[in-house]
């Protein structure tokens, strides 16, 4: 009995709660946070199968990322029932999501008309190429004054435009003005908001930015941006700022999550702006580096677009609520962190999990020389490079895996270094220490060596869930919920752990310098447009290495049996 009722007390103290979906690039959580304390409560995650049809491709199943949601919903229901946790105490529920990723579906049937493009698929290289060399001077930066983006195969466009010339269902439903585009955020809520039955097309500021459709300036997709790229207006998402109720949930009544049918959908930010609210870098200069499936480093420039000299983004970093102001971000993005993770242990088996990951490098505590560039989707920032791939350079035979292994996490903490010297060359001004946050920052021998090869200290937050917790900040905070005050007197003060740096500074530029010529070497590997074999696709040939290697390879044989037919 006394139970029960501590249970009860403790249900009334705990007041108005809120939810965040948050769907990345590897997973999908959801999440309840005490809106009053910011204390994460429950939640509960599900893995999202990543495709490889061809080389260089990366696809998702739109349907798998909505079903993913819908059961990482009814888990933590679930969840909070049995910690006496009453569900309709959630007043508002905030999207974050994987950024750029591209789809389209039938707006009659509800279905999608091709897997979800992921951010770092390669497969637009030849399309970027022939715009590239469109613009006067090939200048990838042609759009940059109103996108603040170089043209990539990174942004959502050159991905659109790839399936609606690829894809017969894309083109035919864009003809038929049956077609809906959307990054997930806009999937995502137009499925949850009733779908083909009143389900609401929209997207908010961040990610709109991620298109190169968008202008920076006037916060609207632009006319001429969408007539160069040929997409028709009429199948884009209405733009919204990051703080106002969209629409409300539908979802069937038989579910445990079925009570948070009528709940509004309040926040919209995509994933690295979500962890920039959520480490409450609201004032102008401050910064954080998320390390995900990728590595992100945003700062905040306020209320002005500030374009970079030296190889970032410039990007919405948020705008919280209709009336408000937009606030702008400098960004460097890296294509391959966390991944190289993954890639260590489905591809070359070297490691059975990520925690396996730290222990193996600690075991030798050094790389041995060995420097490894996960150039595996071309490089990001700074460079903008799509013609590098990955390479592991300085082998010796007394190189083993666990050298590997600590090149590996070498690797992203040289990553962000580079594009962390690159944002104190615009601002002028030199971060004296970086917040982070995300999944990899729970190894503790990354942290360090990030400490050390920036020569600045590394401030984690206890609470790992800064992206979500962002966009349950924005819903909130929203009209119409107000249950979570974004006043700097109110927001709850963050514990964190911080790193120092460990080694001295003379040998972190040593290996810094090293690291920059391995990045060297992995330049102009891929030819940058592909031959094509007739059907579409690439030829062998267009790798050059890889045609040399092969063509070598035939004239050995031969000659191998001419001379065995001498003998």
């Amino acid at each position: 009995m006394n139970d029960t009722m501590a249970a009860s007390s403790h249900r009334i103290m705990l007041g108005p709660l809120v939810a965040a979906i948050d769907q990345g690039t590897s997973s999908t959580r959801f999440l309840v946070f005490n809106a009053k304390t910011a204390e994460l409560l429950s939640h509960h995650q599900v893995e999202i199968k990543q495709s490889f049809p061809k080389e260089g491709w990366v696809e998702e199943d739109p349907k798998e990322i909505l079903q993913s949601v819908f059961e990482c919903m009814e888990r933590t229901c679930e969840k909070l029932t049995q910690l006496n946790i009453d569900i309709s105490n959630i007043k508002a529920i905030g999207v974050t999501n994987q950024r750029e990723t591209t789809l389209v579906w039938d707006k009659e049937t509800g279905e999608p008309l091709y897997n979800a493009i992921v951010w770092l698929d390669l497969r637009t290289q030849s399309t970027v190429e022939r715009l590239i060399n469109k613009t006067p001077g090939r200048n990838k930066n042609h759009l940059k004054h109103k996108t603040g983006l170089p043209i990539s195969t990174y942004f959502s466009a050159v991905k659109l435009r790839w399936l609606m010339d690829n894809v017969d269902e894309v083109h035919e439903a864009v003809v038929s003005h049956r077609a809906m585009f959307g990054t997930v955020d806009s999937w995502l809520i137009w499925c949850l908001t009733g779908g083909k039955s009143g389900g609401v097309h929209c997207t908010d500021v961040t990610n709109a930015s991620r298109t190169m459709l968008f202008n920076i300036h006037t916060l609207e997709w632009d006319p001429e941006l969408c007539k160069y790229f040929g997409i028709p207006m009429e199948i884009l998402p209405r733009v919204r700022s990051s703080s106002e109720i969209y629409g409300l949930m539908k979802i069937c009544s038989s579910l445990k999550s079925g009570a948070l049918s009528g709940i509004p959908i309040s926040g919209c930010l995509g994933d690295q702006s979500a962890a920039l609210v959520g480490q409450m870098c609201f004032q102008d200069g401050q910064a954080k580096n998320t390390y995900g499936t990728g590595c992100f480093l945003l700062r905040n420039t306020g209320a002005k677009p500030v374009m970079s000299d030296h190889g970032l983004l410039t990007t919405v970093a948020y705008k919280l609520g209709r009336d408000k102001p937009a606030c702008y971000a400098l960004e460097g993005s890296v294509a391959i962190a966390g991944a190289v993770v993954r890639w260590l242990q489905d591809n070359l088996g070297i490691i059975g999990s990520s925690e396996e990951l730290e222990k193996l490098a600690a075991s030798v505590g050094t790389s041995y020389g060995c420097y490894f560039v996960p150039a595996f989707s071309g490089l990001y920032a700074p460079y903008w490079e799509p013609s590098a791939r990955g390479i592991i350079c300085g082998l010796t035979q007394f190189t083993n895996k666990s050298h590997v292994a600590f090149a590996a996490l070498e690797a992203v903490c040289f990553q962000t270094r580079e594009i962390l010297d690159a944002m104190n060359q615009d601002s002028g001004i030199p971060l004296t220490q970086l917040q982070v946050d995300g999944g990899m920052t729970s190894n503790r021998l990354l942290m360090q060596l990030q400490a050390d090869i920036l020569c600045i200290p590394v401030v984690k937050p206890s609470m790992p869930e800064t992206t979500a917790l962002g966009a349950a900040m924005a819903a909130g905070a929203a009209e119409g919920v107000s249950v979570w005050s974004l006043s700097p007197e109110d927001l709850s003060e963050v514990t964190s752990e911080k790193f120092e740096p460990q080694i001295n500074p003379e040998e972190s530029e040593f290996r810094y310098a090293r690291w920059k010529k391995a990045v060297q070497k992995s330049m102009n590997w891929e030819t940058t447009e592909p031959v094509g074999n007739g059907n579409g696709e690439s030829s062998i040939f267009s790798s050059v290495p890889l045609g040399f290697y092969i063509m070598g390879s035939m004239l050995m044989l031969i000659g191998a049996n001419y001379l065995a037919g001498r003998d």
